[in-house]
């Protein structure tokens, strides 16, 4: 698979196509996500969402997410990272089937973010921060394919970021970082 830079940025990289397969539904993985606020660990999910684990276990492997910042945190609901541009527009240069959650989403639920369409799963994925199904403030349109393990201390110190108003289109949110989170790695442990 032939990955080309996108637009004007030599680091950020799109791709041809979704990946070959490479993960296998009956091993376990661990996705270890070190932010500049520390580590979490989370439990991938391949009988669940094996179209999300293989494309995220990919793209990390590729070193995609290096060095990626948060554009989007609502405390009490998520963080999402996973778009190069850092503008919440852009991806790897695919789309993939949205897997329906077989499992609530809670604090540490690790799912991706996509455009409300139909299969536009990319690389944009979220860090839940509360029991987002029992409250009813999110739908099962988001693939779940992880779950923390450790990392609770990581996960409340980005909660408590503060964030300020993102003016996109007619909408106004509370959810832009006045400080930075990022990702420094993510590396992928298989058994």
């Amino acid at each position: 698979m032939a990955k080309r830079p996108s637009g004007n940025r030599e680091l950020v990289m799109t791709y041809d196509a979704y990946p070959e397969m490479q993960i296998d539904s009956e091993t376990s993985y661990t996705a270890v996500i070190t932010t500049n606020h520390g580590s979490m660990d989370f439990e991938l999910l391949p009988a669940e969402a094996p179209l999300a684990v293989n494309s995220f276990v990919f793209l990390a492997n590729d070193g995609y997410f290096d060095g990626q910042v948060s554009h989007r945190m609502i405390p009490g609901f998520m963080v999402q990272t996973g778009d190069p541009t850092g503008t919440g527009f852009g991806g790897p240069g695919y789309s993939f089937t949205i897997e329906r959650p077989k499992r609530p989403y809670v604090r540490g639920s690790l799912a991706m973010a996509n455009s409300g369409r139909p299969d536009t799963n990319g690389s944009q994925f979220f860090i839940v921060f509360a029991d987002l199904t029992a409250r009813g403030s999110l739908g099962p349109d988001y693939s779940i394919f992880g779950q923390m393990t450790e990392g609770e201390t990581t996960l409340a110190m980005i909660e408590s970021v503060p964030v300020g108003e993102n003016r996109t289109g007619d909408s106004a949110e509370v959810s832009v970082p006045h400080q930075p989170i990022s990702i420094k790695s993510v590396t992928i442990r298989e058994g």
